[in-house]
């Protein structure tokens, strides 16, 4: 246990490295990068309660970010601007305003409680078939979206949105997820979980419930992700249902499977080393589109260079860079070894 508070003080102190050194530089475009990688880290981190204990691949995870990022809308547009940007909104609703904070926090509950209902059968899966049904759970989520217009405006962008998610939010929440995976993964249900992850039938012949610890972590990953959309919305400030759907999907993914599925360290450096290569790439593929080099313009590197990284790593690294260890556990087992050496 010892491990686990070393590594969540080293993750919080790389989140403040993060934090302050933009808020050094004092260059507008740093600030925006750096904040949407914490709210990135928060998605990343979030998906890892429930892929890396479970073992099992969720692309629902976009989806409950959508839900949080509507719930807190809703809930946070100014009654005036209501009418335009909500126009077929329910007339309950159209009085109602509440603070940011404390609509992010409602964008979670709403996100888990979603995920409590609808779940539970689907942690029954396993392998192929929960895969299957996690996307068909994504598609579901992405129509309801695009269609319910009272609440969401359709396919059209929502807009209104208070701009309240700065640097120290971000960090803040960030900081505060790492603990919570933390200490999830080291608790009962978490220990449990990895239990079936490794031997499903062992463990539930040790008498694990094996769907219900499932269960359990998705709704922790949901309510997360619900969080993670709320800060994103009050950040962007104007979205539509597109934005969670298949490239963000792909990106959150690409990100802790690249870090490491098992680690909570390997989620935050995914989101870390990913935030970086997609804003280095994205800036040279506009660099190129500027320049006219070539036949035409330059349509898709990110994504191509990113899905090959992710399968260079797949290769090479199956794990991860941070495949079975936290930070923690890693600087704690090279110190030992050094005493030894040395005694």
């Amino acid at each position: 246990m010892k491990h686990s508070y070393l590594t969540a003080l080293i993750l919080i102190a790389v989140i403040a490295v993060i934090a302050v050194g933009s808020q050094v530089l004092g260059i507008r475009l740093y600030d925006r990068i750096a904040t949407n990688l914490l709210i990135s880290l928060v998605l990343v981190v979030g998906l890892q309660t429930f892929m890396g204990n479970s073992g099992l691949l969720s692309f629902a995870h976009i989806g409950f970010m959508g839900l949080g990022a509507y719930t807190s809308a809703v809930l946070t547009i100014p009654a005036q601007m209501k009418g335009m940007a909500l126009p077929d909104l329910y007339e309950f609703m159209k009085a109602v305003e509440v603070s940011p904070l404390l609509a992010m926090f409602a964008a979670g509950l709403v996100a888990a409680v979603v995920a409590a209902v609808v779940a539970y059968p689907l942690m029954r899966l396993s392998d192929a078939a929960a895969v299957i049904t996690s996307f068909a759970l994504l598609v579901v989520l992405y129509t309801v979206m695009n269609n319910w217009s009272a609440f969401t405006n359709g396919p059209r962008t929502l807009f209104g949105l208070p701009k309240t998610t700065d640097m120290p939010i971000a960090a803040i929440v960030a900081a505060v997820v790492v603990v919570v995976a933390l200490f999830f993964k080291e608790s009962r249900t978490g220990k449990l979980l990895r239990a079936s992850r490794e031997d499903e039938v062992a463990a539930a012949a040790l008498g694990a419930d094996i769907p219900h610890l499932r269960w359990r972590a998705f709704i922790l990953a949901a309510f997360i992700a619900g969080i993670g959309g709320a800060l994103w919305g009050h950040f962007i400030t104007s979205f539509a249902p597109k934005a969670f759907y298949l490239k963000e999907t792909f990106l959150i993914i690409t990100m802790l499977v690249i870090g490491g599925a098992n680690t909570v360290t390997g989620a935050v450096a995914g989101a870390i080393l990913v935030t970086f290569a997609y804003e280095g790439l994205r800036g040279t593929e506009g660099a190129l589109n500027a320049t006219a080099v070539g036949a035409g313009q330059v349509v898709g590197l990110t994504e191509i260079v990113l899905a090959l990284a992710m399968i260079a790593v797949m290769i090479v690294k199956p794990g991860g860079l941070f495949p079975n260890r936290e930070i923690g556990h890693i600087l704690t087992r090279t110190r030992r070894e050094k005493e030894i050496a040395t005694s």
